[in-house]
């Protein structure tokens, strides 16, 4: 991003943070085996009772990772585990002679678009940071999967001085085709914001994807995560100097895909307390201080989401009061306390809308999404409020985290299988799952079983058959039912049937924590 004028303090976080292993992952664990050991279940004939089915957790959080592998773009490595796949966009980036090879594709397409890219690498970095310790047979993965987007990522942002590259490939032209990615022949255009076009919504996101990842490798590889801070820190200064939405100079090519909908104010605090929970530097704390109340601080529209940060803010900063004991953030716990009340059934301000068989439902298009990462945030603060009595008020209702437990593992379960199609929504888990899924190279043969080429019109063939999708997207979340319980197992019905990085990303931390058995 080129020199800004926090250079001098920067030195200072990076000197701070190298003697701040009080919160690295180690002492993480630490926290977990205090609340892990302390929630209890509720007693029968509480509002909130664990679901009795219990599935193999472990199995699915496998998969629930396994599934990046499938998204990945670029040169693929060498223990490469979905072999189906192969190397593509090898020269992305090169007509804007920069080096944009690499990163994820966002859902069954195969474009590389940075908004939910970032979002992705952030809440696979948080279900880390919140229960890597949970998951030691697969914390090598994660944390391979977080690298692969935040490698991008950086890649991205500093490629060229005060510009920040935020999407590759023409998304109308790859919509008019059904390619799998190492055939793909469609054009590589590459986007960008910068101080004339300002994106402070991307830009943030992404800055906070850094600093989340940070945090991921501060114990496992000290260097690298120095450099993501430092990118982070330059990152976030050009989102919040350079003000704006992408989608104001960008709609062509970002919108209806990825618009920007709720604005960029909610990412910029989003991405100061991702750089204030990395750093615990003053300065980012001042910042949301002075900026919470303008930012948006109400429960928002209710959910977290690639373009909504405003409820998972909150959560994030209530962390600050519950466990660091800043007064300053009290605010943000009542309004976590009042998101809560919104979830809960029987309390006064209950709004949200679950369908007949249970699930949480927002929108009709990729509703799941809205599911893995409320299921993460119930998860999450349920370990935050652990560490003051483990309870909030509803009005005359008291909610225990062990609630909260209880309400996303029934969400958890819905998706794995316990619902009224008796279906489970992770593509490869159970004996029932999506056969036809919306998504490129996972319904086109592969280059292994077919080597020739298939074009981009010949390809539709295979978007229109009726057989099964010939690779196993395994771990794949699609979009999910509607509101009345009812799946159509259709390619051409992506809003059901189209997964994406964004939904898998926070159902990581969430299976990570029912396979440790809790």
């Amino acid at each position: 991003m080129g020199a800004n004028s926090r250079s001098t303090l920067l030195t200072l976080v990076l000197l701070a943070v190298s003697l701040c292993m009080a919160f690295d992952l180690s002492s993480a664990s630490r926290d977990n085996f205090q609340y892990y050991s302390s929630i209890k279940k509720p007693a029968e004939g509480d509002d909130q009772v664990v679901a009795s089915t219990t599935f193999n957790y472990a199995e699915a959080l496998e998969k629930s990772i396994l599934f990046y592998e499938a998204q990945r773009s670029g040169k693929l490595p060498s223990n490469q585990r979905l072999t189906y796949r192969g190397d593509s966009a090898l020269s992305d980036g090169s007509s804007d002679n920069v080096d944009l090879v690499g990163g994820y594709y966002d859902a069954g397409d195969n474009i590389k678009f940075g908004f939910p890219m970032a979002f992705t690498t952030t809440m696979l970095s948080w279900s880390v940071i919140e229960f890597g310790s949970l998951m030691p047979k697969e914390i090598h993965n994660a944390r391979a999967a977080v690298r692969w987007g935040a490698d991008y990522l950086l890649k991205a942002a500093t490629a060229k001085a005060d510009t920040l590259y935020v999407q590759v490939g023409e998304p109308n032209a790859d919509h008019r085709c059904w390619e799998r990615p190492e055939d793909m022949d469609t054009p590589r255009p590459v986007y960008k914001v910068t101080k004339q076009n300002p994106g402070s919504d991307v830009a943030a996101e992404t800055a906070a994807a850094l600093a989340a990842a940070s945090i991921v490798f501060r114990v496992s590889d000290p260097s690298y995560s120095a450099k993501l801070l430092q990118v982070a820190t330059q990152v976030f200064e050009f989102a919040d100097t350079y003000r704006g939405a992408y989608s104001d100079s960008l709609n062509s090519v970002v919108c209806p895909f990825y618009c920007s909908y709720s604005g960029y104010k909610d990412e910029l605090l989003w991405g100061a307390s991702w750089l204030h929970l990395a750093t615990h530097n003053a300065s980012y704390l001042s910042y949301i201080i002075s900026n919470g109340h303008s930012m948006e601080p109400g429960v928002g529209d209710g959910v977290l989401s690639w373009d909504d940060k405003a409820i998972g803010t909150k959560i994030l900063l209530a962390q600050g009061f519950l466990h660091g004991k800043i007064n300053e953030l009290q605010p943000f716990k009542e309004y976590s306390d009042n998101y809560i009340c919104y979830l809960i059934p029987g309390t006064p301000n209950f709004q949200a809308q679950y369908t007949p068989g249970g699930l949480l439902f927002k929108r009709g298009w990729s509703n799941l999404q809205y599911v893995s990462t409320t299921s993460f945030l119930l998860l999450t603060y349920a370990k935050y409020i652990n560490a003051n009595g483990g309870k909030i008020s509803c009005g005359t209702k008291t909610v225990t985290s062990a609630d909260l437990v209880s309400m996303a593992k029934k969400q958890v379960d819905y998706i794995l299988g316990e619902n009224p199609g008796n279906m489970s929504y992770m593509v490869g888990f159970g004996s029932k799952y999506p056969q036809h899924v919306h998504h490129r190279g996972s319904s086109v043969p592969s280059v292994r079983s077919h080597p020739d080429p298939i074009s981009c019109n010949s390809g539709f063939q295979y978007l229109y058959t009726s057989s099964p999708n010939p690779n196993i997207l395994e771990g794949a979340l699609v979009g999910g039912p509607d509101s009345n319980d009812n799946y159509a197992d259709e390619r051409n019905r992506y809003e059901q049937s189209e997964p994406a990085t964004y939904i898998n990303a926070p159902f990581v931390g969430a299976l990570a924590f029912f396979a440790a058995g809790h």
